[in-house]
């Protein structure tokens, strides 16, 4: 990390770790990071969710440096998803929005993308809904509303990143607020 560098808050999300041989504790996360020269680094249960001071530069770009850190420090690529506190707050928002309009029954999950979809994808992803099944796309959050139970779901993240040709991190919504509470403040 730069000295001297304009630092800005950021909240990462990582992909499909601590799932089967891909353990990485959030304690070595935390270690890797400060290491590299990443401040007030915080995280939030064993999933991947990390908030993070580091100079202030595009997402993607920080991106790519947070996957650096981690591949020279497991040895296998771990896909990072960055937000801001703002848009960590704005996607709790509308996961509160869409639950309360839609009340799913048996859950409500969220897959994160790295840019809003093309419009065309839009149209694709939201034609997925089935019975039992809503999916609505709200920037770069793919929405996934469940009337039935989760493992009996034909629509999921694996469909999103089939659908869309790009990778994608999936959090329930009772996590996307608990970050928003906890780091969607900036």
């Amino acid at each position: 990390m730069r000295k001297n560098a304009r630092v800005s808050r950021w909240v990462a999300l990582l992909r499909t770790v601590n799932v089967g041989a891909r353990t990485y504790p959030m304690a070595q996360v935390r270690a890797a990071l400060t290491t590299a020269g990443y401040a007030d680094v915080e995280t939030h249960i064993q999933t991947g969710n990390i908030c993070l001071s580091a100079p202030a530069r595009s997402g993607p770009k920080l991106e790519s440096a947070l996957e650096a850190v981690f591949a020279a420090d497991r040895g296998f690529r771990v896909a990072t998803f960055v937000l801001r506190p703002a848009d960590v707050a704005e996607l709790a928002d509308a996961t509160v929005q869409l639950s309360g309009l839609h009340r799913p029954e048996f859950g409500h999950y969220v897959s994160v993308l790295r840019s809003a979809p093309d419009p065309t994808l839009v149209d694709r992803l939201e034609d997925l809904r089935r019975p039992g099944e809503l999916v609505v796309v709200r920037g770069r959050a793919v929405h996934l509303l469940y009337d039935v139970p989760y493992h009996q779901a034909k629509t999921s993240n694996a469909t999103i990143e089939a659908v869309t040709g790009a990778e994608a991190t999936n959090r329930n919504a009772r996590v996307i607020g608990q970050l928003a509470a906890k780091w969607g403040h900036g």
